[in-house]
């Protein structure tokens, strides 16, 4: 789903930067590794929720890369196209599979198809780079962490649950009563404000926009 943050690990500078385009025009977040040393270095600070894994890479190869990385799904891109290889890499762990070169509409469909399942299975809300894990009350922007208060977590949660609606104040209200006592009225627009700064200085921009009069939504 768009929001949604993919890593690119490719040693082809020209094959990145054209995933990487065709993800942020699509609404992805996407970070760069080019090489298998890298990839891993990088997975230690930010969690992807999909990786677009190359095979031929400098240092660790694809192959050597790939039982690293549980938990996220992987499509491996590779230009080999013998069937035995597809199976062995799928069997070790790869969810997908795309022989370069590739249509870029097809790549786009596996992803969007793995992203589907991922987020049945983790419960995890996404929208624009952000995530929120309800059970661990974790919140992330482009796979880094945002230091959320319990009030501001749950105006975000809120807001991404329903994130083509306005949210009245009273809805907010109401719902933040069952979760902490630190949110009335008078002080709702402060928990907004900071929310809204917390996102914006971890790399979102301004996601949430206020509906004069009547409350808050996320912005198109």
């Amino acid at each position: 789903m768009t929001g949604s943050v993919i890593a690119i690990v490719d040693d082809d500078v020209y094959i990145g930067d054209m995933l990487e385009e065709l993800l942020r025009r699509e609404g992805y977040g996407v970070l760069r590794a080019y090489s298998g040393t890298e990839a891993l270095m990088l997975l230690e600070d930010r969690r992807p929720d999909l990786i677009l894994l190359d095979l031929m890479l400098p240092g660790l190869n694809g192959e050597e890369v790939l039982p690293n990385l549980t938990g996220i799904p992987v499509i491996v891109l590779s230009a080999r196209a013998a069937v035995e290889d597809k199976v062995d890499l799928l069997q070790g762990g790869a969810a997908d599979y795309l022989t370069k070169p590739f249509d870029t509409r097809e790549l786009l469909a596996r992803i969007a198809v793995q992203l589907r399942q991922q987020s049945r299975q983790d419960g995890i809300l996404r929208y624009r780079g952000i995530a929120l894990a309800p059970e661990t009350r974790e919140a992330t922007v482009d796979g880094g962490a945002v230091r959320l208060t319990r009030t501001e977590y749950g105006i975000l949660k809120l807001l991404m649950q329903n994130p083509r609606q306005v949210i009245t104040k009273s809805q907010l209200l109401e719902q933040l009563s069952m979760d902490t006592p630190d949110c009335v009225e008078s002080s709702l627009k402060v928990h907004v404000s900071n929310l809204r700064r917390k996102l914006r200085e971890a790399g979102a921009g301004e996601v949430i926009e206020a509906v004069w009069g009547i409350g808050f939504k996320l912005a198109e």
